[in-house]
């Protein structure tokens, strides 16, 4: 497998990657406090199946050919076949190295190509002397979680209301350069 720059996705590779999405018998509980002023919320590691899946459509395809027109998106290829994105984005206002988006065909997860499209990226974000890297994921979506914990990746942020879904909230991580 190798890396290359992403140009353009012509067509919409996701539909073979299998199943977009994860299973976890475990998410990222949050509470939250607020008294005399003070607030605090409070992440726990609770035993909880969860599902989710979706679909990479055409709308998306363009939203982040958008972003990979800015030039600091990458791919993993086998035999010139992508496998797997990572879409970022550097962002002048504050400096920073934002993932979009991170996707990874069924048939090499768990072998070290996301490892590599991170890595990737962090390459990029150093080469534009970025102060940090920032992505948004899910409290429900454990493994992500670990996979950027692995990284070298920690929760910096929450939002409990971004998503429709009030079983999920949005966690920030941020991986200081």
């Amino acid at each position: 497998m190798e890396i290359k720059k992403l140009e353009k996705l012509i067509e919409n590779p996701s539909l073979d990657w299998g199943i977009n999405g994860y299973t976890t018998d475990k998410i990222l509980a949050i509470s939250a406090v607020e008294f005399a002023g003070s607030f605090e919320f409070v992440l726990k590691e609770k035993s909880i199946p969860y599902s989710k899946t979706w679909e990479t459509v055409s709308d998306d395809i363009e939203e982040l050919n958008e972003i990979i027109k800015k030039g600091h998106s990458f791919g993993i290829y086998e035999d010139e076949k992508l496998l797997g994105w990572i879409i970022c984005e550097h962002r002048t206002w504050n400096n920073s190295f934002y993932i979009e988006n991170i996707l990874v065909s069924e048939n090499v997860r768990r072998q070290g190509a996301g490892a590599r499209l991170i890595k990737s990226a962090v390459r990029e974000a150093r080469t534009l002397n970025c102060r940090l890297i920032e992505l948004e994921t899910q409290n429900t979506n454990y493994p992500a979680i670990q996979f950027y914990r692995k990284m070298g990746f920690a929760i910096t942020g929450l939002n409990t209301r971004l998503y429709e879904n009030t079983e999920e909230t949005a966690l920030f991580m941020t991986l200081d350069l």
